[in-house]
């Protein structure tokens, strides 16, 4: 028999800026408050130019929720999801208090990032605990589901998406091309204290190269912030300029540590690693974002369901 009452799906990620105007006060919150520096603004909002304007992150969010509570309530149970955001609309204040007019009796908090951080799902925990302190006595009970880095179906929505970018590379460059995996590149301090995010990188990535049998690959970082002392690398730029060396002219970027297109994905992939492979003379491609990808719906109806009893 169906629950009376509905389980709260809750979907914890980064956020982004959903309007030209919100650019500058998402980068506010991303900076702890602090005014940011005109210059930086406008340097930020070029960049969001180049892709419309603003991040398609909050509506693609919103749509996996979506998939995800028609994915759960098509199986036979009684659920409803929304979105939270560390730092635009709709915060993890208001995704809750959504899911408390629903009338929940529980919530599972799902974190989008697929490699546990500090500075992401670490994040998302601590806004978590605020709103619930701030809704205190009116949220029901609450349970954090673990990282999806070794779900098996998110394993299989990302191999699926490397399987078609291959297949769109021309077959007599197919057998040479380079694979680069990256994630976000982080200060090396966080990992130094204990932080899982490379272990778990490397876990996804290792376990889809055994999957397709892949010879040429590699592990990279991207978009690499600019606070002082050593961060995560190579870059991806270094690789390239690696395969370049070795006398390859084919690569393909996989951003396996993003769930979602946004910037990082249609800027910093799509246009300045594409632009430094060009002036390189290599050949790039990316795979496709997982975005709603129905195998990357039931990663995430899975890891929820998991924690059902």
């Amino acid at each position: 028999m169906m629950n009376e009452k509905p389980i709260g799906i809750l979907l914890l990620a980064f956020g982004g800026p959903d309007s030209p105007e919100a650019i500058e006060p998402f980068m506010k919150n991303l900076m702890g408050g602090r005014i940011p520096p005109p210059a930086l603004v406008e340097k930020v909002r070029a960049r969001y130019n180049l892709i419309g304007g603003k991040s398609p992150l909050p509506n693609i969010t919103a749509a996996q929720a979506g998939k995800l509570e028609e994915y759960l309530q098509d199986a036979g149970g009684n659920f409803t999801a929304s979105v939270g955001m560390c730092h635009w609309r709709p915060f993890i204040k208001e995704g809750l208090e959504k899911l408390l007019a629903q009338g929940v009796d529980r919530i599972i908090a799902l974190s989008l990032a697929p490699f546990y951080s500090i500075v992401s799902t670490g994040a998302y925990k601590e806004e978590l605990k605020k709103a619930v302190s701030f809704l205190s006595g009116r949220v029901p009970p609450i349970t954090m589901a673990d990282s999806i880095y070794n779900n098996s179906y998110f394993l299989d929505a990302v191999a699926e998406k490397v399987t078609l970018g291959l297949a769109g590379i021309p077959p007599e460059k197919r057998k040479d091309v380079r694979v680069i995996f990256s994630a976000h590149s982080l200060p090396v301090t966080y990992i130094k204290a204990g932080d899982p995010y490379v272990e778990q990188f490397e876990f996804t990535v290792n376990r889809i190269v055994q999957e397709l049998h892949l010879e040429n690959w590699y592990m990279a970082y991207q978009s690499k912030g600019g606070g002082q002392g050593e961060w995560l690398g190579p870059m991806v730029e270094e690789v390239m300029d690696e395969v370049k060396q070795e006398g390859f002219t084919d690569v393909l970027v996989v951003p396996v540590g993003f769930v979602s297109d946004h910037i990082e994905t249609l800027y910093d992939i799509d246009i300045a690693q594409k632009n430094y492979a060009d002036d390189l003379g290599l050949n790039f491609y990316r795979t496709a974002s997982l975005n709603t990808s129905p195998l990357f719906i039931q990663a995430l109806a899975e890891a929820a369901r998991s924690l059902i009893k």
